[in-house]
């Protein structure tokens, strides 16, 4: 990452002579680098699945979590930096927590999208560095279906049918096109992520990790939860039995 001068890394703040600002992309390298998360939306939910890091055999199942509930409708999944991605989610639940407080109503997936994403860029216009993380938001209701949103270290927010972040998000994304997602029900969903983040895993480097899942639509009636573990291990039953039959048939 070399610019005409030097020293342009030293403040968010700052412009390189050709318009770039470095800590912002080193921030996003941090995502780039971290575990593959793979957010699908189909015909009646959202499912966002996280091929998590287990550091240590001693860690209990649930530790450091990447799936939070803003509130009861809304979803958040965090990739990149943990302790960052931790600090945007407490943030996230205190605006929702406002919201409902001042509005008597739930605070919907996109102000909540958008209001996270305004955060991240003043706080990063500050003395602070960027936010080393990227968050997904999704919620499902009957009038608007599915919704999937990403904030991303430099403040930008889209909407999305189907994303990927983190190491192996190229390969994931070649797999998602490849997927007819208006027609996948939640099931379904569920079963594909599964298998995107299992044929994407590097087999030599990938051994301690684990799925981390969670769902919200028709099935869940509206409330974003974390995936039960006998669905997520018959996902992941299913998914490596596809990868195996795949395999004979080339």
């Amino acid at each position: 990452m070399s610019s005409i001068g030097t020293g342009y890394d030293l403040a968010a703040s700052t412009f390189s002579p050709d318009g770039r600002i470095f800590q912002i992309e080193y921030a996003q390298k941090a995502v780039d680098n971290g575990g593959t998360m793979v957010a699908l939306r189909g015909k009646n939910g959202v499912v966002i699945a996280v091929d998590k890091v287990i550091t240590s055999k001693l860690y209990i199942d649930d530790a450091n979590p990447r799936m939070f509930n803003c509130n009861d409708n809304v979803g958040m999944a965090i990739a990149g930096v943990y302790p960052d991605g931790f600090a945007l989610k407490d943030y996230a639940c205190g605006e929702a927590i406002k919201w409902l407080k001042e509005y008597r109503e739930p605070m919907s997936v996109q102000k909540l999208a958008t209001s996270v994403a305004e955060y991240i860029h003043i706080f990063t216009l500050g003395i602070s560095r960027p936010f080393g993380a990227s968050a997904f938001f999704s919620a499902w209701d009957k009038k608007k279906g599915g919704r999937l949103f990403l904030v991303e270290p430099s403040g930008l927010n889209y909407e999305y049918k189907a994303w990927a972040v983190g190491k192996h998000r190229q390969a994931a994304k070649a797999e998602i096109e490849k997927l007819k997602l208006d027609q996948l029900d939640v099931q379904d969903l569920v079963r594909e992520a599964a298998r995107i983040i299992i044929a994407i895993r590097d087999e030599n480097k990938d051994k301690d990790v684990q799925i981390e899942m969670g769902w919200v639509g028709e099935n869940t009636n509206g409330k974003h939860e974390v995936v039960p573990d006998d669905v997520l291990s018959a996902a992941e039953d299913w998914a490596n039995a596809k990868l195996e039959e795949d395999d004979m048939e080339e």
